[in-house]
């Protein structure tokens, strides 16, 4: 059996410099989402959509999906969260992660992030709900209001870091430093 090392995860497609990076980012959205208030039967972690879009803007959609995975996974395991929050913050992550790489500017991070949250993620949470969550009520729009005041808010907050982050040239030289 083959050891896997730094030398030899590039072969596998691990970074392991984003691998490290992307585990803070879900971590700090798990310790974020302590900060967070109910809209509408859906509980809103505005931390979790500013990550999202950070895991766009320095890692990538593959690990942005990730984190956004293992933080919905330890939100629901330590009581912060719901079901719901795998629909929503995938969907943003992935969609952010996919306009900031094929535009490779900010605001296209930050659409994705509010469109694929705010719409898509709350779409798709109503057959969760549904399905899973044995809520009767949820309609196919009712988690699109909800979604979309989360993700503006965390959305608006990582526009102001990643804006400031992006004058100083930290994003290109961070960009640099995890190839």
């Amino acid at each position: 059996m083959k050891t896997v090392t730094a030398e030899n995860s590039v072969n596998l497609g691990v970074n392991t410099k984003k691998l490290a990076v992307s585990a803070v980012f879900a971590a700090a959205a798990v310790v974020g989402s302590t900060i967070s208030f109910p809209v509408f039967g859906s509980k809103c972690a505005p931390v979790q959509h500013l990550v999202n879009v950070l895991c766009a803007v320095f890692l990538g959609p593959g690990y942005g999906v990730a984190a956004a995975f293992v933080t919905s996974v330890l939100r629901n395991l330590l009581g912060l969260g719901s079901l719901l929050a795998f629909p929503g913050s995938m969907c943003g992550a992935l969609i952010s992660g996919l306009l900031y790489k094929y535009f490779q500017k900010l605001p296209a991070a930050y659409v994705g992030e509010v469109f694929g949250t705010g719409v898509i993620g709350g779409m798709l949470s109503y057959p969760v709900a549904a399905l899973l969550m044995g809520n009767a009520q949820a309609g196919l729009f009712t988690f699109v209001v909800p979604f979309l005041v989360s993700t503006c808010g965390g959305t608006l907050l990582a526009a102001v870091i990643t804006l400031k982050l992006n004058q100083i040239g930290f994003i290109q030289k961070a960009k640099d430093m995890m190839r």
